[in-house]
């Protein structure tokens, strides 16, 4: 494991999904029965379905979906970014105990979380790059885009106490739980255009042709 993977897996455990449902199902002694939850938690908000396998176990599956857009400046460059959460996931429940308390193995099936942006520099602004300086064009100013995602798919584990199928004659229960999701280390990109010149305004190079400022823009991305 990579040292940026593995510092993704711990944040995501710091970060660990918290839901919370109200669901209802048919009487206990349906084999048949479904139980409907509405969740939030930190990938979003969502619905999940669960149907029971045995007992001590069901087959749990959901979607999650959350937006926020917001502009912001880095070193110069103005951003308005977008967050987009989509994804869908899967579960075996296993209640080892036959009580609330359970184990989830699971798979995030996909993974469509990712943040966009439009890049923009005004024409005799100043911005950095890799601690470059330069200066936007005054007649071909800077802008682009950006883009973090990552790996469309991978696994997770949850624990937890509760049941969105309770073993009893209870139609509505809150299901509480922790877990973590490994997706690897986050792909970023950074496509700039336009034309930048040194910090005094002078020697203007096309910003999608010159090496050293690609050169910049890569270290940009890895940052």
């Amino acid at each position: 494991m990579g040292n940026r993977s593995f510092f993704l897996f711990l944040i995501l455990i710091c970060t660990s999904v918290l839901q919370a449902r109200f669901c209802s199902a048919q009487d206990d002694d349906s084999t048949s029965r479904v139980g409907i939850g509405i969740k939030m938690s930190l990938l979003g908000a969502g619905v999940e379905v669960a149907t029971p396998i045995t007992g001590h176990s069901n087959l749990r599956a959901g979607f999650n979906a959350f937006s926020y857009d917001r502009t912001f400046h880095s070193d110069g460059i103005a951003y308005a970014g977008q967050l987009r959460f989509r994804s869908v996931e899967a579960h075996y429940d296993w209640f080892p105990f036959g009580g609330a308390f359970h184990v989830s193995p699971g798979v995030l099936v996909y993974n469509g979380n990712q943040f966009t942006a439009n890049a923009s520099v005004p024409g005799g602004q100043t911005f950095t790059l890799n601690h470059v300086s330069y200066a936007s064009d005054l007649s071909d100013p800077g802008g682009g885009n950006g883009k973090v995602d990552f790996n469309k798919a991978g696994p997770m584990i949850t624990v937890g106490w509760g049941n969105l199928l309770p073993r009893n004659h209870r139609r509505f229960s809150v299901p509480f739980e922790v877990g973590v999701i490994y997706t690897g280390a986050p792909k970023a990109a950074l496509n700039l255009n336009g034309s930048a010149c040194d910090a005094s305004g002078a020697n203007c190079l096309a910003i999608n042709s010159d090496p050293s400022i690609q050169a910049n823009i890569q270290a940009e991305e890895t940052n």
